[in-house]
């Protein structure tokens, strides 16, 4: 059975001179029926490393069987990778708007629930789904449409959501500053983190915080929910979003790239969407933690820092997370100090720079973490 693979340019934006700024989008469609999966990537500009992950999705796709259809948007936002300082990309941000670009997706709690009134009690879960993934496009067509505009980012944002609206399955690929591989999941979709090759995983609630992925699983989680309270039955409508953390921005690797495009396939296989013989997941040790549990450490001071704790490391309470040089104290005892976990800990990740203001995110940990393999 022969996958066919097209490719296609969406405009994302405008620049300046009123020239489009386009995406590729790849299309892999199987023949047989299946689930659709969308995934993109480098949605913050120095977020890199979802683009050689997708690169190594499709070589290893071509010899695939694919049942359904994987929609792959690589570089999804061209604004971001060219905002530059010297050597730095500063794409985590609209330079006109100052909005995060992974916080303009669309999500409206009412206009799910006002969806909800008009589902009867007998009609199929298939058709519940029909209709509301129509529905929600709409919706974002129309918040797109709004005679009084919107900004950069969610312009952005709402043009990649469009294509995402029909998936079953949406991955967002990111990278911290200095970063492990973690990956966030639905609390419903626990079961998923056996399923991918993340060693650290974080369980999110059914809460919009602007995110391509809670844009993916709030309105469904939330219809569910209504549903189910109305008609004391279950509902499931299987459908799907995580955040995916692969490593550190600004940087590229191609081994690491077929890694982590190992591990999507091998949760893709476990989801019907590849035929032929599941591919198992990877035997290691998978730790979790609640979103509640996943804490940042703030600076209550400036200066130069050297991270002594790296991303990935088992830290005790009490031990240096990080040596600081305080510039105007270098001639007596105040010139050095420690920064001292304050619990036991896992850093995840840390800020990218050594010269820190206060106030700054210094290290975001996994804290009261269990063991899930």
């Amino acid at each position: 059975m022969k996958t066919t693979i097209t490719k296609s340019h969406m405009v994302v934006a405008q620049n300046a001179s009123g020239r489009n700024m386009n995406v590729p989008v790849y299309r892999l469609q199987g023949e047989q029926p299946g689930p659709t999966v969308y995934i993109q990537s480098s949605i913050h500009g120095a977020e890199v490393q979802g683009n050689v992950v997708i690169y190594q999705l499709i070589q290893a796709l071509k010899t695939q069987v694919i049942a359904g259809e994987i929609i792959l948007v690589p570089n999804c936002n061209p604004v971001g990778t060219n905002i530059k300082a010297g050597e730095y990309t500063l794409g985590r941000f609209d330079p006109v708007n100052g909005t995060n670009w992974n916080r303009g997706y669309f999500y409206d709690k009412n206009k799910v629930l006002a969806f909800a009134e008009t589902v009867t009690p007998d009609e199929p879960a298939d058709a519940i789904r029909d209709r509301f993934r129509q529905y929600w496009a709409d919706c974002i067509t129309d918040k797109l449409s709004s005679p009084w505009g919107l900004g950069l980012a969610q312009q952005l944002n709402l043009k990649l959501q469009q294509l995402a609206v029909k998936a079953d399955i949406v991955l967002d690929l990111h990278n911290g500053p200095v970063s492990t591989r973690h990956i966030y999941i639905p609390e419903y979709a626990k079961e998923a983190a056996l399923q991918f090759n993340f060693p650290h995983c974080i369980f999110i609630p059914n809460q919009f915080a602007g995110a391509l992925d809670e844009a993916t699983f709030c309105p469904w989680w939330t219809l569910q929910d209504c549903l189910q309270a109305r008609f004391n039955k279950p509902y499931d409508f299987s459908v799907v979003g995580f955040t995916l953390e692969m490593g550190s921005q600004e940087v590229i690797q191609f081994s690491e790239g077929k890694v982590d495009s190992q591990s999507i396939l091998t949760y893709l296989s476990n989801k019907g969407c590849l035929l032929g013989e599941p591919l198992k997941p990877t035997v290691m040790q998978r730790l979790g933690v609640a979103l509640s549990d996943y804490k940042t450490l703030y600076t209550q001071w400036g200066g130069m820092v050297e991270y002594c704790a790296k991303p990935g490391d088992h830290v005790k309470k009490g031990e240096v997370l990080a040596r600081v040089l305080n510039i105007d104290e270098l001639d007596n005892p105040k010139g050095c100090f420690e920064v001292c976990a304050p619990c036991d800990l896992i850093p995840m990740l840390h800020f990218p720079s050594a010269s820190v203001l206060s106030g700054t995110q210094l290290y975001k940990v996994f804290t009261r973490y269990v063991s899930l393999s």
